[in-house]
């Protein structure tokens, strides 16, 4: 076996059993581990187009990445109806997946997050413990460049349905996102509470402070004819910090568990 395939092979072990992270927190701060992601673009370079089909639904992906198959062993519950995890991504367990949902490679699932239905855990995204990712909610994926941080959902987190996080954006603990908010590095987050302009920071990284409740808002263009029109632009709001009433919310989910 050619000696950079057999890494990738030893380093995607390491990324599923947990032990092995794309990113992790070092003093307080993210950083990406950029030779992982290294590693995890060989895998792509040397695998050939494969014949992946099962079933009456036809699959051709590179031999170097199939779906992982899990047993009652890992402790993770996959809810039957289309839900794929690809190779050399680690899902704790008390991890829920629902139907269908998908997990790509490099990304890192804490314990008793939920994944719901037509969810995305993007390449080499990493999510924390006791995540909820509500239904049609996307976590951007990263592999190039290779010194770029992916998305960061930290613990505790409330994602609502319809959500889209790009672009290596950091979402603090205890953190809620309202129903279909987008948040990347170029859209600037409002917050009510301060008044200030939230704006990504000088790594191109924007980060959800710690218990924010964010929701989709507005604010009015001021130059130009999109003022004289009233035109609005699209700008997530921080309304308010999560307090009791708010954490009582979100647990619903575990009534499903």
């Amino acid at each position: 076996m050619n000696e950079e395939l057999e890494r990738f092979h030893q380093v995607c072990g390491e990324l599923e059993a947990g032990r092995l992270r794309v990113a992790e927190k070092i003093d307080g701060e993210w950083k990406v581990n950029s030779w992982v992601k290294e590693v995890i673009l060989s895998g792509f370079r040397h695998g050939k187009l494969s014949d992946m089909t099962q079933g009456q639904f036809s699959f051709f992906d590179k031999d170097t990445l199939p779906a992982r198959r899990f047993t009652a062993d890992n402790g993770v519950r996959i809810v039957p109806g289309g839900s794929s995890v690809r190779a050399g991504a680690y899902l704790a367990p008390s991890v829920i997946m629902m139907p269908p949902s998908y997990v790509n490679i490099g990304a890192y699932v804490d314990e008793g997050t939920m994944i719901d239905s037509h969810a995305l855990v993007g390449s080499c995204a990493q999510v924390g413990k006791h995540v909820h990712l509500s239904a049609a909610s996307q976590l951007g994926g990263v592999l190039e460049p290779v010194g770029a941080l992916p998305v960061i959902i930290e613990d505790n987190v409330f994602i609502g349905g319809n959500c889209g996080i790009y672009e290596g954006t950091i979402v603090r603990e205890n953190a809620v996102i309202g129903t279909g908010v987008v948040i990347n590095s170029s859209t600037a987050i409002f917050d009510a509470v301060s008044g200030e302009y939230i704006r990504a920071n000088a790594e191109g990284q924007m980060v959800v402070p710690e218990g924010a409740v964010v929701v989709a808002g507005s604010r009015p263009v001021t130059k130009g004819p999109g003022a004289e029109h009233g035109v609005h632009l699209y700008c997530p709001v921080i309304v308010k910090y999560r307090d009791a009433k708010t954490s009582g919310s979100v647990t619903l989910e575990d009534l499903l568990r």
